[in-house]
């Protein structure tokens, strides 16, 4: 297939992000001479006030990083932990079979801005006042109002005026939705952004102490007092039918620290792919990885109905270990010695039926309850520069649609532990302290023992699934990195879906438009049951890699989401 829009190339940086706006923003810190991680961080701020409905600074940000300087990959925690009042026994006393996916409830700490804050300290070379400086321009001077942000507004109105007004007086002021292309401020963030720079500057230190002082004044400082004076003492109804406060308190918030951990990593062929620990999903893609290579993918096709079957169920067993395993590292030991062994991936890939679907019911720690709230979104940054520093973010949680606006500060707190569950024998069971198994997965890869590519996408459960068929477009079908980004994705539901209320799926898989009828027959006939999805509608995958045949960097930028998603180089 051809590509509907080039790839961008460039000689010391590339950036893909989910807001040209952003992408800009990144761009802007190679001229003030900093490196490709001032330029993921400086994106990353910005997405926060550019994305609010995806995305926000009481949210999370895993992080995967490249440092040249030493050869090695590290993973920034940047998902927050559960609060210390957040015990099983608590929400069990309170009637409460599942923590709900809006409100005060599911806050866990912050985990962005530290997240952010931390790859800027270590990996980067500028200030957190230059990296801050179009972030603050974009939420004190304003951005244009775009297509997928006024529906959001549109379909969140009546309950900002009735139920949020500290959110109505920012998104919906004098109870009217901003129309496209109208001018959106949020002083609020710009506030936060300015208390951050103003502690930096009075540290009276070196670069490195600066940060560290904008980080007790986000975590330990007045921004955290506001966010705990605001949330300790109003409550606002969420999925359980009653109102409630956050369950964050000081300590909780004084005590946090970001964390910086090796990532977990798989062999495929030539490559090597490097994701984050099993407080997210990303080991899941590795599980993929390991039962695919025993087949010959090239062989079947590119989305040919025997490759889409084979990829389909290969996911099934990956994300079945995902439920059964995953957990915060901290609190419960994941075998991926086992996981990731060739014997058990050969037992597992054996339990495939070339012929057949698995469409037995996935197990579940769950009750089944009804629920309209929403479900959220994610959004995606990646960043390789001449040095070799590489960078993949996925920055979500602490959107609008989910909990009020703190006022003062601007932003609302996270709903991330709604991912925990109450069995207390299960890894991802909730615990004080621990981080819920987040849905969200930045990837980065080697080729041939070299520096490669950055890759993600938005997405919650089907992040893994999609950045998969991103990866294998190139690696197997010979793709370009755009053509890759591009072609049309399918995925399954096969299993207990990460957010409120934890519905299971029934083995649908679900395809974009453009995927040949007939293979679409061959899959029902293979047992497999069908819905077909809008061209351009799964995902919105970014991803920047090193050319090694011409010596430049390369990004693409999905054309979904209105196509916002853009990649610029320098």
């Amino acid at each position: 297939m051809k590509a509907a829009k080039p790839a961008i190339y460039g000689r010391r940086g590339v950036l893909a992000t989910g807001h040209y706006l952003a992408t800009s923003a990144g761009l802007k810190m190679f001229a003030k001479g900093g490196n490709a991680i001032d330029a993921g961080v400086a994106a990353g701020f910005a997405l926060a006030v550019l994305k609010p409905h995806q995305n926000g600074l009481g949210g999370e940000c895993p992080i995967l990083i490249y440092n040249p300087k030493d050869g090695r990959v590290v993973s920034i925690s940047g998902q927050g932990t559960a609060p210390r009042k957040a015990t099983i026994e608590w929400f069990r006393n309170n009637g409460i079979k599942m923590i709900p996916g809006d409100g005060l409830l599911a806050a866990t700490v912050p985990g962005a801005v530290g997240a952010y804050a931390t790859a800027l300290l270590k990996f980067g070379r500028l200030t957190l006042s230059d990296v801050l400086e179009p972030a603050l321009e974009l939420a004190e001077q304003g951005f244009p109002v775009y297509g997928a942000l006024h529906r959001t507004l549109v379909s969140l109105k009546d309950k900002f005026v009735n139920e949020w007004p500290t959110s109505a007086e920012v998104f919906t002021p004098g109870g009217r939705v901003p129309k496209v292309g109208e001018i959106l401020k949020q002083p609020g963030i710009a506030r936060t952004f300015k208390l951050m720079i103003e502690a930096e500057k009075n540290s009276n230190g070196d670069r490195e102490a600066g940060i560290r002082a904008a980080i007790d004044c986000f975590y330990r400082g007045e921004i955290a007092e506001k966010i705990l004076e605001f949330a300790q003492n109003n409550a606002f109804k969420d999925a359980t039918g009653k109102s409630h406060t956050t369950l964050l308190a000081k300590e909780d918030f004084d005590t946090y620290e970001t964390k910086i951990e090796n990532p977990v990593y798989a062999d495929y062929k030539n490559y090597r792919v490097f994701k984050c620990g099993p407080w997210t999903q990303g080991p899941v893609f590795l599980q993929q990885l390991k039962l695919l290579e025993g087949f010959d993918l090239k062989g079947m096709g590119h989305n040919s109905a025997d490759y889409i079957h084979t990829v389909v169920e290969c996911s099934k067993l990956a994300f079945a270990d995902r439920d059964r395993y995953y957990g915060d590292p901290v609190f419960t030991r994941v075998p991926f010695d086992m996981l990731l062994s060739e014997e058990y991936n050969a037992q597992q890939r054996a339990k495939i039926d070339p012929a057949k679907a698995n469409n037995t019911t996935p197990h579940s720690d769950y009750e089944t309850v009804s629920d309209t709230s929403y479900r959220g979104d994610t959004t995606h940054l990646d960043v390789i520069d001449a040095e070799g520093y590489m960078i993949s973010a996925t920055p979500s949680g602490g959107w609008i649609p989910s909990s009020p606006v703190i006022p003062y500060v601007g932003f609302p707190l996270g709903t991330r532990a709604q991912m925990f569950n109450f069995n207390p024998d299960h890894p991802n069971c909730l615990a004080p302290g621990k981080r819920p198994r987040t849905t969200l997965t930045p990837s980065l890869a080697f080729k041939d023992g070299k520096p490669w590519m950055v890759f993600g996408t938005p997405g919650g459960d089907m992040q893994d699934q999609w950045t998969l068929q991103f990866f294998l477009n190139i690696v197997e079908f010979g793709m370009g990195i755009q053509e890759a980004v591009e072609a049309p994705t399918f995925h399954t539901t096969h299993f207990t879906n990460s957010f409120y209320p934890h519905e299971k799926g029934d083995g649908t898989i679900y395809v974009e438009e453009g995927i040949d009828l007939a293979v679409l027959y061959k899959l029902q006939e293979k047992q497999h049951k069908l819905n077909l999805n809008r061209p351009n509608s799964h995902g919105e995958v970014c991803g920047v890699r090193f050319d090694f045949d011409n010596g430049l960097i390369e990004g693409a930028a999905s054309l979904k989401d209105e196509g916002n998603a853009y990649a610029m180089g320098w």
